[in-house]
């Protein structure tokens, strides 16, 4: 079976994801990704440094996850990109509440201000646009996620998604980093 490009493939993704949440009501999606699972909570030591991604309006929310992780005694980091050809950084995000520690960046998506301390997060949660049962990942097609796994594997890479961005397949290539595990509003895929 002959894939569609990436770029067709997020195209159409991201049409589903959008008529997927468009359809959710308001306070049914606002109770979704309230809470992380307690198999993975269980994976995840009390001092882990929790990496977290600012959502865009049809991405899986991680705003509830940021604010249980900061009162579970966790130090939160969000991506940090110094300019749009500067490698992805995490640095410290001190308020899930108020984030008036957040500023736009170059990509448009709030971040932590260029002098909030810079951490390497234990655990990631990953933004995507689809995701396999095998924990494939199809990101927004920056290549900023698998340069940053490569070069500091983390403890747990977790990605989170609408059931709606599952595939039965995606086209991989060498530098693809799966997950080890994911969730959406209705299950938890990988080994935890």
């Amino acid at each position: 079976m002959t894939h569609p490009t990436k770029a067709a493939l997020r195209k159409q993704l991201r049409a589903l994801r959008k008529a997927h949440v468009d359809a959710l009501p308001d306070n049914l999606r606002a109770l979704m990704f309230h809470r992380p699972p307690a198999p993975l909570l269980a994976k995840i030591p009390q001092e882990a440094v929790i990496g977290l991604y600012h959502a865009g309006p049809f991405e899986a929310p991680a705003a509830a996850y940021a604010r249980f992780f900061r009162d579970a005694g966790h130090s939160l980091a969000l991506p940090h990109f110094a300019d749009r050809a500067a490698p992805m950084t995490f640095r410290h995000h001190t308020d899930p509440y108020a984030q008036d520690d957040l500023e736009v960046g170059p990509f448009g998506i709030l971040q932590p201000a260029a002098e909030a301390e810079a951490l390497v997060p234990d655990v990631v949660f990953v933004p995507l646009v689809g995701f396999t049962p095998a924990l494939d990942r199809l990101g927004q097609g920056g290549g900023h996620y698998d340069r940053w796994l490569a070069e500091h594997p983390p403890r747990l890479a977790v990605g989170l998604a609408w059931d709606a961005q599952a595939c039965e397949t995606l086209p991989t290539e060498p530098h693809d980093k799966p997950l080890d595990a994911l969730v959406t509003p209705t299950r938890i895929y990988g080994n935890l």
